[in-house]
């Protein structure tokens, strides 16, 4: 029983910020928070409706079927759509869980654009790595075999890793960040294939912009203590309010 408020504490700090930030959001704008989210959860559900159907499976392959053989034109008109065609071989239920859970909490957090950015950066980044992977073969490293250029590309899954890794870092949700990324290295470990391969790429692409905005954040605070005389006139130490400041009220430089 002793160890209960120290784990209830390493909650707090883990998840507080993420839970706070949440609970203002839905209370400002109600419903009106998730309308990318309920979109996005209400298109998956219809094409896969639509390409179990006879007539229904040639247009959905046509407008969102993603392979590394593809021309390059054709593969990124193809993209935006791609997230929201549900693996033929996986349950709908599985795509649609991730949507609403991590879309969800992405879009309050975040926005309704930036959180389309960040899917669609995440996705454009496993699709483009699929082409290098198979460009550069399986005796290279970060190589993949010929065939894995006519596997059929599509789902949510690289969009809900990557938007997962990015609002932790946001919300310094540090463990669950972790988590996240060991659980896709050990998905790549335990089976290896495409899918395994382009969530790495996801996740690789918005650790890169995560660092970039870190360095960026950093530079121009060092930049305001410069140009402050680094400290104030009173003798207050100086204060760096993008680091520091808690609050459901808070609104960071951070992306």
């Amino acid at each position: 029983m002793s160890r209960l408020p120290a784990l209830r504490g390493a909650a707090v700090r883990e998840w507080g910020p993420l839970v706070r930030a949440v609970r203002a959001g839905l209370a400002a704008r109600g419903v009106r928070a998730l309308a990318l989210t309920l979109t996005a959860a209400a298109l998956t559900a219809l094409v896969q409706l639509v390409q179990h159907q006879a007539w229904g499976y040639g247009p959905v392959r046509d407008l969102g079927a993603v392979r590394a053989e593809d021309p390059l034109p054709l593969a990124l008109l193809r993209t935006p759509l791609s997230l929201f065609v549900p693996a033929l071989d996986l349950p709908v239920w599985g795509a649609l869980a991730q949507i609403l859970l991590v879309f969800g909490v992405a879009e309050v957090c975040l926005g309704r654009w930036r959180t389309l950015a960040v899917a669609y950066g995440a996705t454009l980044a496993g699709t483009l790595y699929a082409r290098l992977g198979v460009a550069l073969g399986p005796e290279a490293f970060l190589g993949l075999p010929a065939s894995d250029a006519q596997v059929v590309d599509t789902g949510p899954s690289a969009a809900v890793v990557g938007l997962a890794v990015y609002v932790c870092h946001r919300r310094r949700a540090w463990c669950t960040g972790a988590l996240v990324v060991l659980a896709m290295v050990v998905e790549v470990l335990v089976k290896d294939n495409l899918a395994g391969r382009e969530h790495l790429a996801a996740i690789a692409a918005v650790l890169v912009v995560c660092g970039v905005r870190e360095w960026l954040a950093r530079r121009r605070g060092g930049q305001g203590l410069r140009a402050g005389g680094g400290g104030t006139r009173s003798g207050a130490p100086p204060t760096r309010s993008w680091n520091f400041r808690r609050g459901p009220a808070q609104r960071t430089s951070w992306w």
